[in-house]
């Protein structure tokens, strides 16, 4: 039986060949995915190992302790530590730093890579005894030697375009700085290599803008030939205060950098795996497909090795034989794939500065697995349906000289698929009035979704009749050749299920979550407008940075500005949670915020009062004149405030509103300012309006300066990732349903060659011939693309509720033209596949084709 099965698979190549394809972009993909995780986490911790070489020991201060005294706050690490550190036995140099962040603007005052503290690397440059810092090599000019003067790396001066004796803009934590360029560096620090910036400051100034003078941030060490590092750390840990600074190796210190990278970068390798899952999944239903029809055109072969002896359990062992050859195929084909995929992935994904590491592919033991046990595995479990069906093919049917018509009746299926659907409806509709999204309600949806979708699998058979019929009144406008296109659709309605499933499930994601996505970006676009009174809001990049006060005023000062509102943000612990207060001015805000009260108002704003959100009061069940319990910022303790008044959800208000002189006392950066809110005379609205805020807050890299087009731009921006994994799933169901419809056709074309012959003989012209098999592909991709878009829309309706509890203005959306493309390309892709099917049956002869047996 087992030579039995390599004949059939090789006697049935062409025919396979569609079903190995379709496996091979699974495996591609997870291999690929698999290969650049593993090539990737070894560049990483290469590289980081380069930046550690020279580091045996490094010293850094312990956090002090909660309610500590003033002294115990101020680092241990300074010149008479380093100097103790020096004579510790086995200790060749020490190296003192002074490391923190800084963002950069670039030459034409765009920041560079702002937003991303952890990789925009500051650092103090310290030379040894031949004057040259050893982890950053000159290539070009000097090292800085003043405060006003700056080095960078051979990467931030490319990406900014600066030049030696140009002079740089940037901001560490606070008002803006400029530097005057004197060198450039080249550093195998992983931050930087990865797509971070360096900037470089003489040893004072580092110590001055990242510890306090005289201290560092960290103590290096070097071992002296013949010292293990660990030995070393346990030497130095014995001289350090124990309560104030700690030891760490090298190698760890490489490690726990390696890790932090990879973890910050780890999401570039979630999305080609959705991709691997979607295509196997849809793949699944081809390898049935295609198994079933073999079986079904080898009835009588089946039937007569039944008749001389062959068992059930031998039949099923043939066909899953012939599955497992298949899948070791395509699991070889998808290996060397994803090898490819692997070795472009870093250039694909190295967009926006984000360079990923270089390296040579790691290929280990998991990928070789992963292929074998995807590739082989899939393809033998799609098989072992159509393996049962061969088993329980009977020896007379060895005498039958026609082929038994199909039958898409089945009660048992009926039975089956109305029980799901009327499961999967009542479960999403059971959705809607839940009103958050929390981990349940998603885990109920993803139920309902995919017991839906397989409804629709098992019924499809069932309702391919119906539509198929329906959808031929368009067809039958094309004369004989589509009434018999709709014909052959509905001759074996299960085939034709089958092969409109790959298109039914990716049609079905693509809906939803277009759906889903254009909803969701609509409502991000109200709610970063809604509450918003302001023309423009300057505002901070990172939480922990401030606006410098006098700032503001140089902003409300400025030509065309009406009213210029700071806004200090921090945090309201109420007992139940933690939330956001805004310190607003009562005198002024209503210029720069659009604010709808329940009851009450700010008029009576004051330290001791505030007013809180609708969410926030139902939470507890507060109204104007209550009392709330609540902590500020970094307050000590709870105190009681006095609500003033209850206004409608609001994004730029945050859940509270508080007098501004009282919130900036309690946040955690006491007298700082986190918004400006900005509203221009009548027509001052403009880009030149928006270069002269710009210039009042001297350009600062680390404050952002938006109109309203960009708030909702920033916000709509989110939905960004969904909308290319939509793009992503179109174009792998695109690829496999084609794959699926050709592989269909062409099997179908031979079963009917004496019918086509037939009526080749009886007038019809090869054009005819032809558009007959094109309008029946264009039937069955209509019929899934019906089916699909009918459960894309209805998940997506029944979801919309949970996205509504966790997104405010949240409602349902349809982004007409995503779906018109979606079924212009199920369609477009119908007649395509059909192509090479329709040329082979308008080839045939007819005299040829009618005298084949």
């Amino acid at each position: 039986m087992l030579r039995t099965a390599l004949r059939n698979v090789l006697a049935h190549k062409a025919r396979l060949v569609m079903t190995v394809l379709a496996v091979c972009l699974g495996v591609a993909f997870v291999c690929g995915t698999l290969v650049f995780a593993d090539s990737s986490a070894a560049a990483y911790r290469a590289a980081a190992s380069k930046n550690f070489a020279d580091i045996a020991v490094s010293v850094t201060a312990k956090e002090p302790p909660p309610g500590a005294a003033p002294t115990q706050r101020t680092s241990v690490l300074d010149d008479a530590l380093a100097r103790k550190l020096a004579d510790v036995p086995g200790v060749a140099a020490v190296r003192p730093s002074a490391d923190g962040s800084a963002v950069l603007n670039a030459a034409d005052g765009t920041p560079l890579r702002a937003g991303k503290a952890w990789a925009n690397l500051a650092a103090a440059y310290v030379p040894g005894k031949d004057g040259n810092d050893s982890r950053y090599p000159l290539v070009e000019g000097r090292a800085p030697k003043s405060a006003d003067e700056l080095a960078v790396d051979s990467g931030t001066a490319t990406a900014g375009r600066f030049g030696i004796g140009d002079t740089v803009t940037l901001a560490t934590d606070g008002p803006v700085m400029t530097k005057r360029l004197v060198g450039i560096v080249t550093t195998t620090e992983t931050r930087v290599t990865t797509g971070g910036t360096l900037a470089l400051f003489d040893k004072a100034t580092a110590q001055k803008l990242f510890a306090s003078p005289g201290h560092y941030t960290g103590i290096d060490l070097s071992a002296a030939p013949g010292t293990a590092p660990s030995e070393l750390s346990r030497r130095v840990t014995d001289v350090l205060p124990a309560d104030r600074a700690e030891a760490t190796t090298g190698t760890a210190q490489a490690d726990q950098q390696a890790l932090l990278v990879d973890t910050l970068t780890r999401g570039y390798a979630k999305m080609p795996m959705v991709f691997a899952g979607v295509s196997l999944f849809i793949g699944s239903f081809l390898i049935i497909n295609t198994f079933t029809m073999l079986v079904t055109r080898r009835t009588r072969e089946i039937a007569l090795l039944r008749a001389i002896g062959a068992s059930r359990r031998q039949v099923v062992r043939s066909v899953l034989a012939e599955a497992f050859l298949v899948g070791l195929a395509a699991s070889a084909a998808g290996f060397l794939l994803g090898l490819g995929i692997a070795s472009v992935l870093p250039d694909v994904l190295s967009t926006g500065g984000n360079t990923l590491p270089r390296g040579p592919l790691v290929v280990g033991p998991r990928p070789v697995m992963a292929a074998l046990g995807v590739g082989v595995g899939i393809t033998v479990l799609a098989a072992w349906l159509p393996s049962r069906k061969a088993a329980r093919i009977a020896p007379i049917e060895a005498l039958r000289t026609a082929q038994q018509p199909p039958t898409s009746r089945s009660r048992i299926r009926a039975l089956v698929g109305l029980a799901l659907l009327v499961l999967s409806t009542g479960l999403l509709i059971s959705l809607t009035d839940a009103k958050d999204a929390s981990e349940e309600n998603l885990r109920s949806a993803m139920l309902g979704c995919g017991a839906l979708v397989v409804a629709l699998i098992v019924l499809a058979p069932l309702l391919a009749v119906p539509v198929i019929r329906l959808i031929g009144r368009l067809t039958g406008r094309f004369g004989i050749t589509g009434r018999l296109a709709q014909r052959n659709a509905l001759r074996d309605p299960r085939r034709t299920a089958a092969t409109a499933a790959t298109l039914l499930i990716s049609t079905a994601l693509v809906t939803g979550l277009a759906v889903i996505g254009n909803s969701t970006g609509r409502a991000l676009d109200r709610q970063a407008a809604a509450g918003l009174g302001a023309d423009y809001v300057i505002s901070t990049r990172t939480p922990t940075t401030g606006i410098d006060p006098a700032a503001v005023q140089r902003v409300a000062g400025t030509s065309g500005v009406r009213t210029a509102t700071a806004v200090t943000d921090s945090t309201l612990f109420t007992g139940g949670g933690v939330r956001q207060i805004s310190g607003i001015d009562p005198r002024t805000v209503n210029d720069v915020m659009k604010l709808d009260f329940v009851s009450g108002s700010l008029a009576d704003l004051r330290p001791g009062r505030i007013a809180v959100s609708s969410t926030l009061a139902r939470e507890h069940g507060l109204r104007a004149g209550d009392r709330l319990n609540a902590g500020m910022g970094r307050s000590q303790g709870f105190k009681q405030y006095t609500v003033v008044g209850v206004y409608k959800d609001n994004p730029v208000a945050h859940d509270a509103l508080g007098a501004r002189a009282e919130v900036q006392r309690n946040t955690f950066k006491p007298g700082s300012v986190q918004r400006i809110l900005v509203r221009a005379d009548s027509g001052a609205l403009s880009k030149t309006t928006e270069g002269r805020l710009r210039t009042a807050v001297g350009n600062n890299p680390l404050l952002k300066v938006q109109d309203r087009e960009e708030l909702v731009r920033e916000a709509a921006g989110t939905v960004g990732d969904l909308l290319t994994l939509t793009y992503g799933l179109l174009a792998i169901g695109v690829v496999i349903a084609a794959l699926g419809i050709v592989n269909t056709l062409a099997m179908s074309v031979t079963e009917r060659t004496r019918e086509i012959g037939a009526l080749r003989a009886l007038g019809m012209d090869r054009a005819g011939v032809r558009r007959m098999i094109r309008l029946e592909a264009v039937t069955v991709a209509a019929f899934g693309t019906l089916l699909g878009l009918t459960a894309g829309l209805l998940g997506a309706w029944a979801v919309g509720s949970l996205a509504n509890g966790a997104v405010e203005q949240y409602s349902l959306a349809l982004p007409w033209g995503t779906l018109l493309l979606v079924c212009l390309a199920s369609l477009a892709i119908g007649a395509t596949a059909a192509a090479v099917p329709a040329r082979r049956a308008a080839a045939l002869s007819p005299l040829e084709a009618v005298a084949e047996a």
